[in-house]
């Protein structure tokens, strides 16, 4: 299995960016793992909330293959705790998917299109976090995930 991440929007705090790829290297010891970020969508101010999250929508889903497992990160999603969370790559393993896709959405959420494309929701909290810090986040947590699968110490009970 595959896992990328998907996210709208560049980050541009350098200290975010070299800790998400920390992560992202240290990942890469257990599963082949891309991050693809879709550029902002531009003069949004001449636009309304629900065509901004229908031109994001358009994007996300042209980043997605008929074959990809698609999960949103919304705060209305399932929440886990992370033993849970690595149950449930293993059994996303299990299940021969080719490619898992992680969906951070922009400011305003999801399409109606991508909620209907989507698998599933996962919530990392149920407070508001930027659109930037999710990402370390769910970085984070796929690689802790692999650790508590692999037994390894980096997870404490």
């Amino acid at each position: 299995m595959q896992i990328k991440l998907i996210a709208i929007g560049k980050t541009d705090d350098k200290q975010l960016i070299a800790l998400i790829e920390r992560y992202e290297k240290r990942l890469k010891h257990y599963i082949k793992f891309t991050f693809d970020i879709i550029p902002d969508i531009k003069n949004v101010k001449n636009v309304s909330e629900k065509q901004q999250k229908e031109k994001e929508g358009e994007l996300i889903l042209k980043k997605i293959s008929n074959t990809d497992v698609l999960i949103l990160l919304d705060e209305k999603g399932k929440d886990f705790t992370s033993i849970a969370f690595a149950d449930y790559l293993q059994k996303k393993m299990n299940a021969g998917i080719k490619q898992l896709v992680f969906v951070i959405g922009g400011p305003y959420g999801f399409s109606d299109a991508v909620y209907k494309k989507a698998q599933g929701e996962i919530s990392f909290s149920k407070m508001t976090f930027s659109h930037q810090m999710i990402r370390l986040f769910v970085v984070e947590q796929i690689y802790r995930g692999f650790t508590i699968l692999k037994n390894e110490p980096y997870h404490h009970q």
